[in-house]
Formats: structure tokens, C-alpha cells, sequence
């Protein structure tokens, strides 16, 4: 794009006295037919007074080919010696037309370059670009200048590429500029241009800055990035954590989070109060390794006045943006200076702070701040947009953490009010249990354990697993341990406890419209005999018991797993096994052998292993079982029940057939008291020998032969008659003139316990009555 310049010099009256090349090319006339004539008889129009006045304006002239030239004229005057103006050198340029007009006030910036990469041409955006006037910079290098950097060599090459090539090139760079105070991000196109012949004469380009775009962009990524990497666990401080890694040190210089005390724990939270806040500091973050730009310690509580911006935040509930110079900014860095002195240096140039409350449904949870101190840009109205979107999103990951943590907790606190706290005492087993709830999202399960003494010195082993996790699923553990409890109160034997439990179930199904969380659950039911040393057992789709008899031999006891519970109409299958003194067997649930990244007969290999390990206590031997089978961070719950057994030798167990003759009681009955004395327990057999007598007597009288008395001596003494007949008895009150109908009102006040439980045969009756300790 060429520009063309005249210079005439005219006298003081006006008369044309020289000529340039420029006036030739720009009116047509030669200098032959001006100079010498009044320059008056070139005007088209005449001037303004005004123009005339100020030396300077617009003028209308006369081409040579008769149209009008419009020309904009300036008059310099020529002094003569005593001062006086002696003539005019007369400057002018043609008025820009729409194309000049249009490049020069492009809003993007727009340069012209040779072939050599020199200045031919800049607009008025690309002065500002550069910092200086145009005339500053035609027809100098472009490598002169600019500051020797990569993107400086950069655009240069590409200057040479259009230069040497002839094919137009657009890329986008992100780079200052020598007047620019941070990088923007530009779109840029050059072209070559060429004359009529089509040779390069040199390069066009045009700049536009798209910085807006190129943050909106990035403030999107951002956003994207945030999603995936926030809320990636349940843990509180771990998601503000990860608030902090997504704005530092792409958004800000220096951010941190503070929530509320009652967020960290199972409180509700409090009204806010127009006084000072109480935060508490969980993550903070910054460009500079320690975060030293930190005036609280992680952990800390730290105190919000109402007039600082993270307190009007929460107060009121929206970005509160403040900038070097306000007072509140001011008076909040004065606060946080004074506060921690040390870190005042790394404070110096924070220019720009955003407060942002962190709300999840409808509740406030505590304050976001994110400061700049390195990077130049306030904070603008595009940025509190965005951060009010990130903290949002933020908001909800943190409040579904603490909601987690919350249920969380109150699973924990029910199951281990619903589990055993201290095991009952009892003599046929010696028991240690672990239950270990798992720390996945999914939250605590429903497995539980129970150890529940039963009649004759036998004791029932038992442990479940509920589908699902959280509360729920904690509830249901609940109601299936007291009825498992209940049902196992009636001594029935593991097959049909488990089918009474399945009905059970299977009725709660009937009767809820909702979904019910027993269905699907599992439960293995065990109950050892130290008298017979046999275990019988039965599961209801539950793992198999493992076994180590006492010369080290382990194995998984084979056993049909059942339908779970809830199936209905499918039979349980029972399984009886002898096992020797001392012999170990260990109930779990599958959580202990079974994950979708375990093969679950490996896992079982390794769980006999560790049984066989060498421990001082089972206690010892549960956490090694642990230790060695379960991954690092198991995905569901745990129980494990260890039992070693015990047995009952014959000089602790007295049996007598009984004949079904009344005459027959008084024999029996002296039979009973001389083993108590061979026992040395005298002083029970008073209420032994009232005892025997009422239950031989009900057997004769109601029952049905063959009749048996059983005296065992364990930690209680035991008093069993069995009879053949099915019918159980029950306490009933006699009238005052009634001759029978006392004898189990009496043996249920003189001893600790009686009851009755099936036996294959028929039935036994049997009570209990304390012993006095050894």
C-alpha cells in the first residue's frame, strides 16, 4: 500500500515557486506549468477561513484531468532574516479513503512487511502492540525490534516462510509483547503480497487477539479437569485437597479452604451470626513450595472478621471480589500480616483476591479464597463466574464426604452396638473374633458374627453376611441377629433354624411394598457339643468353615452352601462332624476370600495357611489371619470368628437310664446326690435332688419311655431328664387347692436357667444352676 507525499513552496504572495514529485503524482501537473503561478488558480474550492487561519485543513484541488482532489495540507512558514514569514513550504497527503480508513482503525493488529522482514506499514492496534509510533519502526528489521525470545524467532521465521514461499500461513501463538504487561494468546494470518505481475513484494499479517476466548477455553478445561479430579473419595479434606491441586497455580497464585468445625464431625450446622467466623484451615496451596504465603497452619481455626471479604462471603452468600487499594483488601492483608509475620514478604504484590462460599444444598459449608500475586490480571467477572461454578461443584463433593463420613459413622456406632461386645461365657469353646469394616465408597456392610450359649454346654457359632452397605444394611443385620438369637433360644437344630430364618424373610418380603434388605443375605449356623465333640452345621449360600485339627491338618469343610436367604421353597442341608480336643474352625464372610481382583482359591489356599501360623493367643492369630489374606485396602466388610474346641471328659458327665416307675424316683434321686459328693459339690444337692425329682417325676407321669438323667458338671451344673415323648411342658399356676402343678414353678426359681429343646428321640428337659467359683 503506497503512500505519496507533495511539497510546494510558495512565496508571500502566494506564487509557486518549487514543485515536488509527490505534488506531480498527485495532481497531474508538472512543475513546467506551475511554478510561476499564484497557487490559487489549482483550487477546485476555495478554502475555509478557518483552514486558512490555523495553516492547516483540508483542500479541494484541481487534477490536471479535472477532478477534484481532496488533500490534506499543512503550511509551514519561511522566515526571513528580520522574521517576518517570507513564504510557505506547503506539505500535503491525499485524504485516506475507506480502504486506508478501515486498515488503519482495524480493531485487530495489522502490519505490512518487505521482503527483507522491515516495516512498511503498521495500523494503529499494532502501534499500541508495539509501544511506539509508527514512524518509530518503518522501515527497520523486525528482529531490531523485539526482544531476542523464542516466539520472537518464531514470528520472524514465519515472516521469511511467506517471504520465501508465497503461500499465506495461520497459526495461534500465545506471547506478550513489548507494551503488553502479561502473554495473550493471538490468532495470526499472513499473506503475501504480490504486484501485478504476481511477484512477492512482501508480507501482510494480521493479529487478532483472541485472549478472552483462549480463557474462556481454559477456565473450561479447567472446569472439565475438575470434574474428573474432584471427589475422587469420600474424605473431606482429601476432596479440598483436590480443590486446591485444580486452581493452584492455573487460577491463583494462592488458595485455600476453610470449612466449618461441625462439617469435619456428625453435627448439624449452627445459624450464623453476624460476630467473627470460626473456620477451620483443612488445605491451602501455592506456586511457592511450603505455601509460605499462609497465615494459618493446616488444622488450625481461623477467625473471619465480618468486614473481611471470606466472611461477607459466607454471610451473605455470593464472590466477593476485592483489588489492591480497597479498604477491606487492605485491611485483610494488614490482618493476615500481622497474624503470621514471617510470611509477609511472600504477600508483597498480592493485588487481586475472590472469596467464594462453598454451598450444597442450601447449606454453607465454609469459604474458598483464591489470591493472585505473580500473575497480573484482577480478577474479573468472568473469573467469579467460573469459581462460583468450580467451588459449586466442589461444595457438593465435600458435603457428599461429610454425608458419608456421617452414615458412615452412625453404621459403625449401630453395628458395634448390635455386635457381640463381650462374648458369654461358656466352656466348650474359646472364641476371638475381628471385625474389620471396609474403607471403600461403598460404605460399612452388614457382616456380623454371634457366639450364643445353648443348652447341655453346647454353644452355637454363627456368622452372616447382608447385601448392600450403609445404614440399611446395618439395620437389617440387626433384625436378622435377633432373630437368629431368638430362634436359636427355641434349640433347634441348624437346618431348620435356617428354614424358620428363610420364612422369615421371605415374609417380610410379602408383606413390604419396598425393597427388603434381607433378601439375599447369607448365614452360616454352627453349634458344637463338648460332650459329643461334634459340630453340626448349615449354611444358608455362606462359605464353608475352614478346619486345623490339632497335628496341623487343614482343610475346608465340605458342606452344600444353600440357597440364600429369601430364596424360599429350596431345602437346607445339615452336616454333622466329630472333631478332636483343641481342633480350630473359622467362620468368615466372603469379604475375607473374595474380590473381583483375588482368585478365590487362592485366597482360601492362603486363609488355611495363616491358620496354621504360629500365635500365643487366637486373638494374635485373627490379626495374622488378616494381615496375610486380606488385601491393603479391602473393598468390603470383614468378620472372622476363630473357635478352638473343647471336650468334656466322662468324669465330668453322669448318666442314669431311668425305669418309668414312680417307685424308682428316690433311687435315682440318691444316684444324683452321691455323684455331687464324689464331685465335692455338697452344697448343691439340695436343690439338685429337688430338682431330679420333679424332672423324673414329669417324665414318668407325662412322658413317654425310654427315660435318661444326665448330670453335667462344667462351668454350671446341668441337670437333663429325656423322655421319648414330643410334648414340651410349660409353666402354668396352680390354684390354691390344686395338688400338682408347682414342680416346674419351683425348679424355675431354684435355679439360674431351665428350658426344653427336640431331640430326634423325643425330648430333654433341662436346668441349670450356678456353681461356686473354683
Amino acid at each position: 500500500m503506497e503512500r505519496v507525499s507533495a511539497v510546494a513552496i510558495l512565496d508571500a504572495h502566494g506564487v509557486v515557486k518549487g514543485w515536488s514529485e509527490g505534488a506531480l503524482r498527485l495532481t497531474g501537473h508538472t512543475a513546467e506549468e506551475v511554478v510561476g503561478r499564484p497557487a490559487r488558480d489549482l483550487l477546485a474550492e476555495e478554502p475555509s477561513p478557518t483552514d486558512l487561519t490555523a495553516l492547516t485543513g483540508t483542500v479541494i484541488l484541481r487534477h490536471r484531468d479535472g477532478t477534484p482532489v481532496s488533500l490534506s495540507l499543512r503550511a509551514h512558514p519561511v522566515l526571513a532574516a528580520d522574521g517576518a514569514p517570507d513564504g510557505y513550504m506547503v506539505t500535503g497527503e491525499p485524504e485516506p479513503d475507506l480502504g486506508e480508513r478501515a486498515f488503519q482503525q482495524a480493531s485487530m493488529s495489522m502490519s505490512v512487511f518487505d521482503i527483507q522482514q522491515r516495516y512498511l506499514r503498521l495500523n494503529d492496534v499494532a502501534c499500541q502492540v508495539m509501544g511506539v509510533p509508527e514512524d518509530v519502526l518503518l522501515g527497520r528489521h523486525f528482529p531490531e525490534t523485539v526482544e531476542d525470545a523464542e516466539h520472537s524467532r518464531g514470528f520472524h521465521w514465519h515472516l521469511r516462510q511467506v517471504a520465501e514461499t508465497g503461500r499465506p500461513i495461520r497459526y495461534e501463538s500465545f506471547t506478550g509483547a513489548p507494551a503488553l504487561n502479561r502473554e495473550h494468546a493471538w490468532s495470526i494470518e499472513m499473506w503475501p503480497v504480490r504486484d501485478a505481475s504476481g511477484e512477492v513484494l512482501g508480507t501482510a499479517l494480521a493479529a487478532f487477539d483472541s485472549s478472552d476466548q483462549y480463557w474462556a477455553r481454559q477456565r473450561l478445561a479447567l472446569l472439565n479437569e475438575a470434574a474428573a479430579a474432584i471427589g475422587t473419595t469420600l474424605d473431606v479434606v482429601r476432596t479440598a485437597e483436590e480443590l486446591i491441586g485444580v486452581v493452584v497455580p492455573r487460577f491463583a497464585d494462592f488458595a485455600s479452604v476453610d470449612l466449618f468445625d461441625w462439617v469435619l464431625g456428625a453435627e448439624e450446622p449452627p445459624a450464623l451470626s453476624g460476630t467473627d467466623i470460626a473456620l477451620r484451615r483443612v488445605a491451602h496451596g501455592s506456586g511457592t513450595e511450603g505455601t509460605p504465603e499462609a497465615a494459618v497452619h493446616l488444622g488450625e481455626m481461623d477467625y473471619y472478621p465480618p468486614f473481611s471479604p471470606p466472611a461477607r462471603a459466607i454471610l451473605e452468600g455470593r464472590v466477593m471480589q476485592s483489588q489492591a487499594g480497597e479498604p477491606a483488601f487492605m485491611r485483610w492483608i494488614a490482618e493476615r500480616n500481622a497474624r503470621a509475620l514471617e510470611g509477609r514478604r511472600h504477600r508483597l504484590g498480592a493485588h487481586s483476591m475472590m472469596a467464594v462460599p462453598l454451598r450444597a444444598r442450601g447449606t454453607t459449608l465454609g469459604v474458598a479464597v483464591a489470591v493472585r500475586i505473580r500473575q497480573s490480571d484482577d480478577y474479573g467477572e468472568d473469573d467469579a463466574v467460573f469459581a462460583e461454578e468450580l467451588a459449586s461443584r466442589a461444595a457438593v463433593c465435600i458435603d457428599n464426604a461429610r454425608r458419608f463420613a456421617r452414615e458412615r459413622t452412625t453404621a459403625l456406632a449401630l453395628q458395634h452396638n448390635l455386635l457381640p461386645r463381650g462374648l458369654p461365657g461358656q466352656a466348650a469353646v474359646e472364641v476371638a473374633h475381628r471385625y474389620r469394616p471396609s474403607g471403600s465408597q461403598a460404605g460399612i456392610g452388614g457382616d456380623w458374627f454371634d457366639v450364643i450359649p445353648l443348652s447341655g454346654g453346647r454353644v452355637a457359632l454363627v456368622v452372616g453376611d447382608v447385601v448392600g452397605h450403609g445404614i440399611p444394611s446395618s439395620a437389617t443385620m440387626g433384625r436378622l441377629c435377633t432373630a437368629v438369637r431368638t430362634l436359636a433360644d427355641v434349640d433347634l437344630p441348624p437346618d431348620e433354624l435356617l428354614t424358620h430364618l428363610d420364612d422369615l424373610v421371605t415374609h417380610l418380603a410379602g408383606d413390604d411394598t419396598d425393597e427388603v434388605a434381607e433378601l439375599g443375605a447369607t448365614c452360616l449356623y454352627s453349634v458344637y457339643d463338648p460332650v459329643t465333640r461334634r459340630l453340626s452345621l448349615a449354611a444358608a449360600g455362606h462359605p464353608p468353615p475352614a478346619l486345623v485339627l490339632p497335628d496341623g491338618t487343614t482343610q475346608v469343610i465340605e458342606m452344600n452352601a444353600g440357597p440364600p436367604l429369601g430364596v424360599g421353597g429350596l431345602p437346607f442341608e445339615a452336616l454333622e462332624v466329630e472333631l478332636p480336643e483343641g481342633s480350630l474352625v473359622a467362620l468368615y464372610t466372603d469379604g475375607l476370600i473374595e474380590d473381583r481382583d483375588r482368585d478365590i482359591d487362592h485366597s482360601t489356599a492362603e486363609l488355611c495357611r495363616a491358620l496354621t501360623a504360629p500365635a500365643e493367643t487366637l486373638d494374635a492369630l485373627c490379626d495374622t489371619v488378616l494381615k496375610a489374606v486380606l488385601p491393603e485396602d479391602p473393598s468390603d466388610d470383614v468378620a472372622l470368628l476363630l473357635a478352638r474346641t473343647r471336650a468334656l471328659g466322662a468324669d465330668r458327665i453322669a448318666t442314669w437310664d431311668v425305669l418309668p416307675d414312680p417307685e424308682h424316683v428316690a433311687a435315682t434321686r440318691q444316684a444324683a446326690t452321691e455323684q455331687l459328693t464324689a464331685w465335692g459339690l455338697d452344697e448343691a444337692s439340695f436343690v439338685t435332688e429337688l430338682v431330679v425329682s420333679e424332672l423324673v417325676t414329669n417324665a414318668i407321669r407325662y412322658g413317654a419311655p425310654p427315660i435318661q438323667l444326665r448330670l453335667i458338671r462344667d462351668r454350671t451344673l446341668i441337670c437333663e431328664v429325656s423322655d421319648g415323648s414330643s410334648t414340651s411342658p410349660h409353666l402354668r399356676r396352680a390354684h390354691a387347692f390344686d395338688e400338682g402343678g408347682r414342680g416346674l414353678l419351683l425348679v424355675a426359681q431354684l435355679t439360674q436357667r431351665w428350658g426344653s429343646r427336640q431331640t430326634g428321640s423325643g425330648k430333654t428337659i433341662w436346668a441349670e444352676q450356678p456353681l461356686p467359683p473354683v
